[in-house]
């Protein structure tokens, strides 16, 4: 048995299912990514019928969460999947998608990059004038997608909005005749446009405010087969505080709404895509570390752990919030709490995972989860510092414990160099 000394997502969830994080931990080491398949599957579902609009397929941001099992769980779901690099297209292949059921979305690629889309038939959309320069002289007389900036960014850090004025994403809509005029030299058809504003919106406001923008641009186009509108939908990482979640009826509402009157204005159902990223995998992830100790700097107590910012960059990224949960063994844990910072096993001043948490005092050999790890946690991991990469488990439906990629050997660290 074991006690949860702060903390009620995983009671609230029963996240572990029929084992608990000691088990874990004993099994398959710390620290370790946890991943909950009912959850997982609920969120895909909960997109996926996010509206009723019939021609409408939402996709899977491969970026947040590139585990083949994941992936194979969004393809048994239905969900399309958006790519951001060749080996996201190769990684989705693999998990057995079929390349109609990939769309690429590039940033700054290459030749070798456009071409390995193309040669395994994936549409892509370019992201810049020049891009689109690119794509029409290695494939002319073929179909392409366009990233569009709607003029309208929103995101939880600075480096996560991705639309606005500042920003390196998209094409200026300005730019509308130079785009016509590429398109028609080289016979190329302008089957898509798309956008994304940022990440991890909580009001949907902005992304209703750059879809309309979207939309009435879009009727400048007579040859769209889709319109696929990104993403971003935020999670609420402040649960201990009560943070509510993002309204997904009332953004399905408006969604609806917005859908039916395009396209009656534009003559058929055209097909809408959405790329929601974080809000499948986030709550489906938590990662389980070890306490190693606390200690007295100054007026600042520490609480350290091994999960450093070799395994969730997050947080020395993008100043992000994971509420922290611990548990322990121990017959009586004082639940008083106390302001403490949360520290990795990285030699970094900037490895902090938590400043002034309020928790109780662990002692070593408990254990620390930090959770909604389930988007950008693994998939932003490192061996820096030479740590290998840790393990990855599924919690199945049937409460199976499944090991879907094994925890990286200091010979792993070596077996690719020369």
């Amino acid at each position: 048995m074991y006690t949860t000394m702060i903390g009620n997502y995983t009671a609230k969830t029963d996240f572990f299912k029929m084992t608990t994080p000691f088990e874990l931990l004993s099994e398959y080491g710390s620290p370790l990514y946890v991943y909950n398949e009912d959850i997982f599957r609920s969120r895909l579902r909960q997109i996926k019928n996010l509206v009723k609009y019939k021609n409408f397929v939402p996709h899977y941001s491969v970026k947040a969460n590139t585990n083949i099992s994941l992936l194979k769980i969004v393809k048994e779901e239905g969900l399309h999947v958006d790519t951001m690099s060749p080996g996201e297209i190769y990684m989705a292949l693999a998990a057995g998608f079929e390349p109609k059921e990939l769309f690429y979305i590039p940033n700054n690629a290459t030749e070798e990059d456009l071409r390995y889309a193309v040669d395994r038939g994936v549409l892509l959309s370019v992201d810049s004038i020049s891009q689109l320069q690119l794509y029409a002289k290695i494939n002319p007389n073929s179909k392409v997608a366009i990233r569009f900036n709607p003029g309208v960014g929103a995101g939880h850090h600075q480096k996560v909005v991705t639309a606005g004025k500042k920003t390196k994403f998209g094409v200026d809509m300005a730019e509308f005749d130079t785009v016509k005029k590429i398109l028609e030299e080289n016979n190329v058809t302008l089957v898509g446009i798309n956008q994304h504003i940022g990440s991890l919106f909580m009001d949907s406001g902005a992304f209703i405010e750059s879809t309309t923008n979207l939309l009435e641009f879009a009727k400048e186009f007579d040859s769209l087969e889709f319109i696929d509108l990104g993403g971003g939908f935020g999670i609420p990482y402040h649960k201990q505080e009560d943070q509510q979640p993002l309204d997904l009826v009332e953004l399905g509402s408006k969604m609806d709404t917005m859908f039916e009157e395009f396209a009656q204005d534009y003559g058929r159902e055209i097909q809408f895509q959405i790329e929601p990223g974080r809000i499948i995998a986030c709550e489906a992830g938590i990662v389980l570390g070890t306490v190693t100790g606390t200690k007295q700097n100054a007026e600042t107590t520490y609480l350290g752990c091994d999960i450093g910012f070799n395994v969730l960059a997050r947080p020395i990224m993008y100043d992000s919030h994971h509420d922290i949960e611990l548990y322990t063994k121990r017959a009586h844990p004082d639940l008083e709490k106390h302001p403490v910072t949360v520290v990795g096993n990285i030699c970094e001043s900037g490895d902090i995972l938590a400043k002034d948490r309020e928790l109780p005092m662990p002692e070593y050999g408990d254990i620390i989860g930090l959770m909604d790890a389930g988007a950008y946690g693994f998939a932003m991991s490192s061996s820096y510092n030479q740590r290998p990469r840790v393990a990855e488990v599924l919690l199945k439906s049937s409460g199976e414990v499944v090991l879907i990629r094994r925890r990286e050997t200091f010979e792993d660290l070596i077996a690719s160099m020369l």
